[in-house]
């Protein structure tokens, strides 16, 4: 729940500048993206190189649908007003859905050496997802 409402603080703000500015309705998926690199890296030197953790265990939640969605709200209405409520809206209730396509894997069943029957997710912990 927290995810959403942190991350949209920086998305709109560049968003903000870029359409004042340039008149460019890309602000929001610019800083998303640029975001998820720098997550990226963080996980990977951080967590792989440095701690030796495995990298599908820290993956960041995946935030681009849900900043292409504020952008086109932006770029169709043209308003701040609009885009704060429908495309906020959007934004927080497109973070779960998106999350899918990569979590699905996780939750496929296999056998732990000691006995029981599990699913990946279970076994890294996350088996609420």
């Amino acid at each position: 729940t927290l995810t959403p409402i942190l991350l949209i603080t920086f998305p709109a703000a560049t968003q903000y500048f870029m359409w004042e500015k340039m008149r460019l309705p890309i602000g929001a998926t610019f800083c998303v993206m640029t975001l998820h690199f720098g997550q990226w890296m963080n996980r990977v030197f951080n967590f792989y190189y440095w701690a030796w953790f495995p990298v599908n265990f820290t993956t960041p939640g995946l935030m681009i649908p849900s900043a292409i969605v504020l952008d086109v709200t932006l770029m169709m209405t043209g308003s701040y007003m609009f885009t704060a409520l429908f495309g906020g809206m959007a934004w927080s209730l497109l973070f779960y859905p998106a999350n899918w396509t990569w979590l699905a894997p996780f939750h496929l069943a296999v056998k732990h050496p000691s006995g029981p029957l599990m699913s990946i997710a279970d076994q890294m912990g996350m088996g609420m997802c």
